[in-house]
Order: C-alpha cells, then sequence, then structure tokens
C-alpha cells in the first residue's frame, strides 16, 4: 500500500539543544571534526545508521537520549562551545579580509560561483563525479579564507543514481526521491514567509518556475533552484529531477534554468538578505552559460544604464569567468540551433535580447564546425573576458581546441589561462593525519597550513620520524581493509548471495599487502581495464609469493554509457574470481562517503587515462595528501607537478599530438604498450621499495618518498592555494576591468563596444603593405640588431586604434615561428600620400640558430584583457617585400 502524500516529522529538541540545529544545518561539520564528534556522541548507533548525517541524526535519536543530553552538563559545555567556534567561524576576519585592508586594489564585493553539480557531502547528493567535488572544494575553501563567494547550482530531486551490481556484474542503478527536509537546506522566503520563486517564461506561453533552497557552506551561501513545485506543469517540474538526465531539450531547460534562473536566485537573495552584488560571475563549465545572456537583459531593462546590447555585452564580459573542464570537444554541450532559436525567440524572447544575438553567441564559426549546432562552451568563451583551463598542460590542449575563435593566432596566443585544481584539505585529509602534523607543528599551524596552502607553513613535516609514518600508514590501511570487506559483504549480498556463502569475505585484503587504489567515473578514456590487458601478468603480481599486490577499485558509468558498463563487468569478473578475490576488489557505489577511506587507506594512486585526456584528476591529489604515492600517466596535474621522488610516472607511446580516439585500432596498440609498461613499473619500482625492508622493519626509501610527497606536494595541491590564485589573477581583474566600463553611468562599456564596432568594420582596410630591414647578409652576429621599416595601411582605423609588432623567434624547416617574441613598433609621422602609415623599430638579434621574424597589426586598446581579445590580425602578404634573417 502506497501512501498518498509524503511529509516530514520533525523532532522537537530541547532548548538546551537548539544549537544542534545551527551546527547541522551548516555544512561546516562535514570538514570539522570536532562537531562530527559531537554528532557521533549524540547517539553512536544512529549517528552510523544514518550515513554520519546530522539532520537524519537529529530525526531519528529516541527522545529519551535528547532528554539526558538535555541535563548532560559535559555535553552542554561542548555543545557551546562549538556553537561559538562556528560563530566566530562565520563572523571572524581571514584572509580576504586581510587583502581588502592592505591597500591594493579592492578585491570584488561578492563573487557568484555556477556550477550544475556540487560534492559537498554526502548527506548531499547533488554531484556526479570530478566536476561536483571540485566545486564542493571551491566553495569551502573560499568560506575557509573568507572570500566573499555565492554558489548557484540546481536542486536535484533524485540527485545522482546509486549503483549495485547484479549477478553478473552488469551496472544497476536506482534515483532515491530525495526530501529536502531531510537535507541540510532550508528554503529561502519573502518578507511574507512564502517561498520566494523564479520564473521563466517558455514557448507556447508556459512558464518554469522554481523554488530556491539554500545550503549553508560555512560562509559560504549555496542557492538551489527546484523546480519540483506544484506552479508547474508535470513536463516542468521534472525539469530537475536529476542530474545529466533527460535528452536535449531537457538538458537545455536544466542550464537555462540554472543561467537565468540562478541570476536571478542571486538577485532575489541579495534583496532578501542584504548580501552584496557579485562584482564576478564565474561560471564552472559551459552548463550556465545563459547566466550572460541574463545579465545581459538585465543591463539593457534598467533605464538608468541606457544600455544597448553590445555596450551591455562588454560590461558583462569583463566581469565574467568561464572555466573550461573537457579536453576534448565531445565533452561539450551543443544543442539544435533550432531549438534554441524556440527557446529564445517569440514568447518566450529575452526583452532587449534578439534571438540572432543569443545564436551568434553561440555559432561554430570556426573552421569544421556545424552551422546547425549551438555550442555552449563558445558562448562560454564569447560571453567571457577571462578563461581558464584546469592544469598547465589542460590550458594548453584548450588552447589549441578552441584555436578557431581567434583565427590567425598560434594556439599559444589563444587568451585561456590555467589555474591547476586543488582539494579541500580538511574533508580529504585523514584525522589521523592531522594529528600526525599537528603534533610536529602545533594544531593552529596545521590548521593554517591546510587553509591557506601557505608553503612554509607545511615546512616541519620533514622531521616526522620513520616509525610513526609507517605506524600511521599501516594503520589507515587496515581501516580501508575493514571498510572494504564491510561493503564488499553489502554488495554480495544485494547480488543475492547468502550469507552462509561469504565467510571468504573476511579474509579479503590484508593490512600488510601494498595497496593500490584506482577510483573515477567510467568513461573509456579513463581506461579502467588497462590493468586487465595481460589478465596473466596481472594475476602474477597479485599472488607474488614475498611481494603480492592488492587493488581496491571502484566507479561509476553513466547510466546510458553501455560501453562503460561493459568495462565495470570485466573488472568484476576478474575480481570474482576465487583465486584473486582476495586480492582485488570492486567496490559499487562510489561516492564521497567511500572516498574518504579509500584515499588515506591506499598505499599507490594509479591513474592511466588516454592522454591528454585528463583534465587535472584530483583524486590523486587527495590521495597525496594522506602521504599516498601516486602512480599515474604524466596528464593533468601529475604532468605539471611529478618530481621523480613522489610518485612514478607511467611512460606513453604518444603519437602526434597524443590524442587518440579510445576506441581506435592505434588506441588498442597504445593500451598493449602502456600497460606493459605499468606491470614492469609495479613489478621491480613499486612493489620493489615497498619490501625493501631495513634491519627494524622498516621501508626506510619508501618512507622518504610519502615524506617527500607531504611536504613539497601538500601545498601545492590545496584548494585554499587555487582560490587564491582565482582570487588574485582572474576575479580581482575581472573586478577592476567591470568597475572601469560601469562609472560614470557605463560610459566605458558603451564606448569600447563602440570602439570594437569600429575596428570591425574597418578591419579589411588593415594591411601591411612593406617591409624592409637593414639586413646585409643571411647569416647575422649574436647581438647585433635590425632596423625595421614597415608600412601599414589603416583604411578607416587610427594609429591609435592598432598595434604593429615584429614578433620573431626560432624557425622551423616550414619557416614557422616557435618561442615567440613580440616588439611594439613605434608610428613615424602621419598618414602618407597613399595612406599608409610608417612604423620603425629595431629587433634585436638575441639567439642563435635558426630565427625569423613576421610582422602583424593587432586592434588596440586598453580595456583589452588580451591583444588576441577580437580575434582580429592583419599579416603580410606572400608578396610583401620581406625580409628574414639568420643566426648562425
Amino acid at each position: 500500500m502506497k501512501a498518498i502524500r509524503r511529509f516530514t516529522v520533525r523532532t522537537v529538541l530541547p532548548e538546551q539543544l537548539q544549537p544542534l540545529h545551527e551546527l547541522a544545518l551548516n555544512l561546516r561539520w562535514s570538514w570539522h571534526p570536532e562537531t562530527r564528534d559531537l554528532f557521533r556522541s549524540v547517539d553512536p548507533e544512529v549517528w552510523a545508521a544514518t550515513g554520519e548525517d546530522p539532520v537524519r541524526l537529529l530525526g531519528e535519536v529516541p527522545a529519551a537520549r535528547l532528554a539526558a543530553l538535555a541535563a548532560d552538563r559535559r555535553f552542554l559545555r561542548r555543545l557551546g562551545d562549538l556553537a561559538d567556534d562556528l560563530r566566530e567561524y562565520l563572523t571572524g576576519p581571514r584572509w580576504y579580509q586581510a587583502q581588502q585592508e592592505d591597500g591594493a586594489t579592492p578585491p570584488p564585493a561578492a563573487i557568484a560561483y555556477f556550477s550544475p553539480e556540487y560534492g559537498i557531502a554526502a548527506a548531499l547528493p547533488q554531484y556526479s563525479g570530478g566536476l561536483g567535488i571540485l566545486a564542493g572544494d571551491h566553495l569551502k575553501a573560499a568560506s575557509d579564507l573568507g572570500v566573499p563567494v555565492i554558489g548557484v547550482g540546481l536542486f536535484y530531486r533524485h540527485g545522482y543514481f546509486r549503483q549495485s551490481l547484479d549477478r553478473v556484474g552488469w551496472q544497476q542503478e536506482r534515483y532515491p526521491l530525495l526530501d529536502p527536509d531531510e537535507l541540510a537546506v532550508s528554503l529561502l522566503r519573502e518578507a511574507d514567509g512564502t517561498p520566494s520563486r523564479v520564473d521563466l517564461a517558455l514557448p507556447g506561453g508556459r512558464t518554469l518556475a522554481a523554488h530556491i533552497w539554500k545550503a549553508q557552506v560555512g560562509r559560504v551561501p549555496l542557492l538551489l533552484l527546484d523546480s519540483d513545485i506544484e506552479a508547474n506543469s508535470p513536463a516542468e517540474r521534472d525539469v530537475t529531477d536529476r542530474l545529466y538526465g533527460g535528452g536535449s531539450e531537457h538538458r537545455l531547460l536544466q542550464e537555462m534554468l540554472l543561467g537565468i534562473g540562478g541570476v536571478r536566485a542571486v538577485r532575489a537573495y541579495g534583496r532578501l538578505t542584504g548580501h552584496p552584488a557579485p562584482e564576478v560571475f564565474h561560471t564552472n563549465e559551459g552548463h550556465a552559460g545563459f547566466l550572460g545572456v541574463e545579465r545581459i537583459r538585465e543591463l539593457v531593462a534598467d533605464q538608468a544604464a541606457g544600455l544597448d546590447f553590445a555596450a551591455a555585452l562588454e560590461s558583462v564580459r569583463a566581469g565574467t569567468l568561464f572555466t573550461t573542464h573537457t579536453p576534448v570537444p565531445a565533452g561539450i554541450d551543443r544543442f539544435d540551433r533550432e531549438l534554441v532559436a524556440r527557446h529564445f525567440g517569440g514568447d518566450a524572447a529575452l526583452p532587449g535580447v534578439p534571438v540572432e544575438s543569443v545564436l551568434a553567441l553561440g555559432a561554430e564559426t570556426w573552421r569544421g564546425g556545424d552551422p546547425k549546432l549551438f555550442n555552449m562552451a563558445a558562448m562560454g568563451l564569447r560571453l567571457a573576458q577571462r578563461a581558464n583551463g584546469v592544469s598547465t598542460l589542460h590550458g594548453e590542449v584548450s588552447r589549441s581546441m578552441f584555436n578557431g575563435l581567434w583565427p590567425g593566432f598560434d594556439p599559444a596566443e589563444v587568451p585561456i589561462t590555467s589555474v591547476t585544481n586543488g582539494v579541500h584539505a580538511a574533508t580529504w585529509i585523514d584525522p589521523a593525519v592531522v594529528r600526525l602534523g599537528a603534533a610536529e607543528l602545533g594544531a593552529d599551524r596545521a590548521e593554517e597550513a591546510m587553509t591557506t596552502g601557505d608553503t612554509k607553513r607545511w615546512t616541519g613535516l620533514e622531521r616526522i620520524g620513520n616509525t610513526e609514518i609507517w605506524d600511521l600508514r599501516r594503520s589507515l590501511r587496515a581501516q580501508l581493509v575493514d571498510e572494504a570487506r564491510r561493503r564488499l559483504r553489502a554488495s554480495w549480498r544485494q547480488r543475492g548471495a547468502g550469507e552462509a556463502e561469504l565467510g571468504w569475505v573476511s579474509s579479503v585484503l590484508d593490512p600488510d599487502v601494498l595497496t593500490i587504489g584506482f577510483a573515477r567515473r567510467v568513461p573509456s578514456y579513463k581506461r579502467l581495464t588497462l590493468m586487465l590487458r595481460d589478465p596473466d601478468r596481472l594475476r602474477a603480481l597479485l599472488l607474488h609469493p614475498t611481494r603480492p599486490v592488492q587493488i581496491v577499485v571502484a566507479g561509476k558509468a553513466h547510466p546510458a554509457d553501455d560501453g562503460g558498463k561493459r568495462l565495470i563487468q570485466q573488472m568484476v569478473a576478474f575480481a570474482d574470481d576465487p583465486a584473486v578475490r582476495h586480492r582485488i576488489v570492486f567496490l559499487p557505489d562510489y561516492d564521497m562517503a567511500m572516498a574518504r577511506h579509500l584515499y588515506p587507506g591506499c598505499d599507490v594512486w594509479l591513474n592511466n587515462p588516454l592522454r591528454p585526456l585528463e583534465a587535472c584528476g584530483t583524486s590523486g591529489m587527495k590521495a597525496a595528501l594522506n602521504g599516498c604515492l601516486n602512480l599515474s600517466v604524466l596528464d593533468g596535474w601529475w604532468d605539471e607537478w611529478y618530481d621523480g621522488q613522489n610518485g612514478w610516472a607511467i611512460p606513453t607511446a604518444d603519437e602526434g599530438d597524443g590524442v587518440l580516439d579510445p576506441e581506435s585500432s592505434e588506441a588498442e596498440r597504445r593500451d598493449d604498450i602502456e600497460a606493459a609498461a605499468l606491470y614492469d613499473l609495479i613489478q621491480e619500482q613499486v612493489a620493489g621499495r615497498f619490501y625493501d625492508r631495513g634491519g627494524d622493519g622498516l621501508p626506510h626509501r619508501w618512507i622518504a618518498m610519502v615524506r617527500h610527497t607531504l611536504v613539497t606536494l601538500g601545498p601545492k595541491v590545496l584548494a585554499g592555494r587555487m582560490v587564491r590564485e582565482y582570487v588574485e589573477r582572474l576575479y580581482t581583474p575581472a573586478a577592476l576591468a567591470q568597475r572601469e566600463l560601469a562609472v560614470r553611468g557605463h560610459r566605458g562599456a558603451r564606448e569600447l563596444a563602440v570602439w570594437k564596432a569600429k575596428v570591425r568594420e574597418g578591419w579589411p582596410g588593415v594591411r601591411v603593405e612593406h617591409v624592409e630591414a637593414d639586413c646585409p647578409a643571411e647569416a647575422q652576429e649574436l647581438g647585433s640588431s635590425l632596423a625595421l621599416r614597415v608600412q601599414v595601411a589603416l583604411g578607416a582605423l587610427q594609429p591609435g586604434d592598432v598595434e604593429v609588432q615584429v614578433v620573431s623567434g626560432r624557425v622551423d624547416e616550414t619557416d614557422g615561428i616557435s618561442d615567440a617574441a613580440a616588439l611594439a613598433l613605434k608610428p613615424v609621422g602621419g598618414p602618407d600620400l597613399d595612406g599608409r602609415t610608417r612604423y620603425e623599430g629595431s629587433l634585436e638579434l638575441c639567439r642563435t640558430g635558426p630565427f625569423g621574424y613576421t610582422v602583424r597589426v593587432l586592434p588596440a586598446h586598453p580595456r583589452l584583457a588580451s591583444p588576441a581579445e577580437l580575434g582580429l590580425v592583419a599579416l603580410p602578404a606572400e608578396s610583401a617585400g620581406m625580409d628574414a634573417g639568420l643566426l648562425r
């Protein structure tokens, strides 16, 4: 029998225990060990049964226990101290407030951070993988640093799926319904108590409405839009039903609600709470790209501003940052152009925002682009004056991938920088590791080290003794073994096994055996089954008589990805073999709760993607924070920070630019080569070093690598370091640019829009007509210089509208310039009778070997963030008189 209505009956806490609600509704508890310990002490059995969720704990703990706690003076003192600690954390000055007082450029009053998913805690399952976990860590680090971020996302009533296995190892999905009344969220309400609501106009006179749930992530409010409300028809109620579900129109509506509805939610939150309005909008991947369209609509509708679409676009771009996370075009959301036109035209149009202008933002105008598709990443880049990838290598890959948006420029000049991801230390470091560090550094300094990423704060960890490190590693390994056995038993019961069949589970894994971890999403490029390429070699490693290896594997395939599910099934079939099942396990339902045991308990973290398809790969960072060594392909962050002493690099069989279709025959051959290299590394180096013991029974060289990893990688991999980089390199410059365009009634935005229109219209008339240099010989001497004279036709433009540059560097066999350096030439006199302007300058020959130069003309304006911003460049014609120099 099914209930016709569902609701939650909340526990009424005694007055003395009311601060428990305050602690439970701020998700800081998820990374604050003392608060978690307090909730555990309320009722350890209920705490474990509720998945360590304070809100559910308070709803299920017996009334008699609450009454006893209300009379327990020791508990009440702890509760009062922790409530005071939270209030101090929320209101006291932190790193960001110090930046506001140092007299430099004031940082933004607030930053709005948009993401389609957030991994804050297992108790708030609104994430699927790395993108969401990164977003959650970003908010937590911002909170710890005092950065005034407002998070914006969607509230998915079914979250992402829960994973189990059937008897034959095939992935099964289920979507439990989430009741917000049982979660650490509260409904944003108007002054009269009614729920605050945002509305979006849809084609056919329909409306998509959403309420706003607020999760408090430390100091950071996270606004989550929920369309499952009575005001909507059934189709619109389902828009936020689940993460990454549904067809193309469903996804488009989700992204419209996230972007357009998200901006409106931010405005409502500011109106109701007095929170400062964001000066910077940060979109985490292209899913939220429509936020820029909504902000243009706001400015056009503001009669006091008096902006047209072009000027509003410039104002919006100045204060927008776009972060790309995908290294392949297939990872970008693309919609049918007509579908987008239908949702932004007719009765669904945004006032003052022509549908043609919206379509132009997402048009694939580059060679090979599809004119019938609307590209969300292209729109994100066109709406943001600043953009970044998430590791140094990924920045390079992104500049090449999006080069078509800046034709005429080399990939190295594409205006996409990089900020390497980081992870939130307090979330991912096991408390035992923190205690070991605090014993050497002191508790306050250890907390500062984890929060800020200040390298100096980590100094001292090198003094931790070998015995202490090894005892800790053994303890964490044993903790993982217990957790793996518990989860494996539960998985086999779900698969239909009886308790009598599962006696073998109690001997699975060994706390004294080298343990390798592999856990992540299961698209083909991450190569879950690379370790299975030669099953006999893997068995030999697992069953080695003196140097055995054990492997813990976890991961989810997208519900629509049968290829990924087959990979999981292959892994499960191997792990089910009675001959090896005590040495390799697959644990279903990988989530944050499992990850908190996996990262600390593994000795080695394995990552073997098809290079360079891993944008960053933050799981290895979390492992490193716990003293786990990385064994990885040189991709993502590992390509940047591997130093030969903090782990091992798996050799790759690179071909060309290294980008191969994971299903191609070339990739098959490459997998064979790289799998063989992986087996060799584990057998000859990893296991050899782990089991190389001294007379005291300790693996001294291994421990030295663990210590080196903690000391050198610790401060680098932190989300605190990452957020500080965003503030200093991107948020603050974006806020400054936005302010400059907004002063005097947005006069700067109007002037910049007019100037860009003039330059675009006049650019066809810009030509480099003649280049000559004092170059009497083919071979020049190092340290000499060339006097250059260039004749440039500017058409309707003026010299102040452009910069003429000589670009020089090494040349290859095709005369391509690498390691290029640009030098501005100066105009000499006015235009001649033919309307040409002469530019002159001196090129210093400062390097030996094959050397060449060219000349180009670029638009120039003080408010451009990059010379390539407009994507316009004029180069010499092949017939232009240009001399080249060669150094020997």
